[in-house]
């Protein structure tokens, strides 16, 4: 166990497991994710109260589900980068921050083309909405502190701080529309509870959000990747790469 760890901690050992890894990531992902939507919007039932309106949510929840799950990943990744000093835990930080905050957006953006016909609006101060706005802020705060400062290392505890005081948001969104009275319906999906919709309506769901998944895999090893020839490139074995 120790043993993996430490090579995990290797730029040039993960650099080759990422480049075997990246099309079982692809393939799979892109195979579950389309099966899922063209299933979610094109064969599954309306619903019997929003119609046809609710079809977004093979869309919505799987990007709102990603965005606080990486952010997680990002706070884990900076307590190893505090803790253990570990420089691959900073590489994929800063690799999956602009891919958390594209799929924030993309939750936020999906939820307001629900919500139109279901609430009436695009856009309220809802708990919900209002703690996933602040997701968005926090992806882009750790962003733009990685990038202000020059130092790499400085760079990467102050992010890695950042991430974890940040992180404090997660609960918040989770429990939102259980602590305060919002128009947000409650989760879709519990693990401990049996699904509220039928089978053909949540399947082509699950489908979705273990294909978005994967490709988060798949793109999280790749931007890696770039990341670690980037602040390698003077290393033997990257010379010798590019050759």
């Amino acid at each position: 166990m120790w043993q993996f760890f430490h090579k995990l901690g290797s730029p040039k050992w993960f650099y080759g497991i990422a480049g075997r890894l990246l099309p079982w990531f692809l393939v799979p992902g892109l195979l579950l994710l389309l099966t899922g939507i063209v299933w979610g919007l094109a064969f599954a039932p309306p619903d019997y109260l929003q119609g046809n309106s609710y079809r977004i949510i093979y869309i919505h929840v799987p990007t709102a589900f990603l965005a606080q799950a990486c952010y997680v990943m990002m706070a884990v990744a900076g307590l190893v980068t505090l803790v253990w000093r570990m420089k691959l835990a900073d590489v994929f930080v800063k690799a999956v921050a602009p891919v958390g905050a594209v799929v924030t957006f993309l939750a936020l953006f999906t939820g307001a083309v629900w919500g139109k016909p279901t609430w009436g609006t695009w856009w309220i101060w809802d708990a919900r909405l209002t703690s996933m706005l602040i997701l968005l802020f926090l992806y882009f705060g750790a962003i733009a502190l990685g990038n202000a400062i020059a130092d790499e290392k400085s760079a990467a505890k102050a992010v890695a701080v950042l991430v974890l005081v940040g992180v404090v948001n997660i609960p918040i969104i989770k429990y939102s529309v259980e602590w305060w009275n919002t128009l947000h319906q409650p989760a879709t999906l519990k693990l401990t509870e049996k699904p509220s919709m039928p089978p053909e309506m949540w399947v082509p769901l699950v489908l979705s959000i273990l294909g978005l998944y994967l490709l988060f895999g798949w793109l999280a090893c790749l931007r890696m990747q770039t990341e670690i020839l980037h602040r390698e490139r003077r290393a033997r074995w990257v010379q010798e790469l590019v050759e």
